[in-house]
């Protein structure tokens, strides 16, 4: 099953993205998440992320926010020493 992400974000100017991505098994914010990092990696700027879509009208953004602040805690708390 495939799903549609639209990313929508700012960066200097806004712009969109969006793309077309099989979930085998995921959930739509998850693959949403993976393509945000992407295209935070491939920026040059700063990217801020304004709204997330799924297949057209499924607004996610709230999820992928959280799943991103989820991800970003989970890595500071597992290289403390102890």
């Amino acid at each position: 099953m495939n799903v549609v992400i639209e990313i929508h974000y700012s960066s200097g100017s806004r712009a969109l993205q969006k793309g077309s991505f099989q979930l085998r098994g995921r959930k739509p914010e998850k693959v949403a998440l993976e393509f945000w990092k992407q295209i935070k990696k491939d920026m040059s700027h700063r990217a801020i992320l304004e709204k997330v879509i799924a297949n057209g009208d499924q607004d996610i953004t709230q999820l992928v926010i959280d799943l991103e602040k989820q991800e970003m805690h989970n890595a500071m708390n597992d290289n403390l020493p102890f």
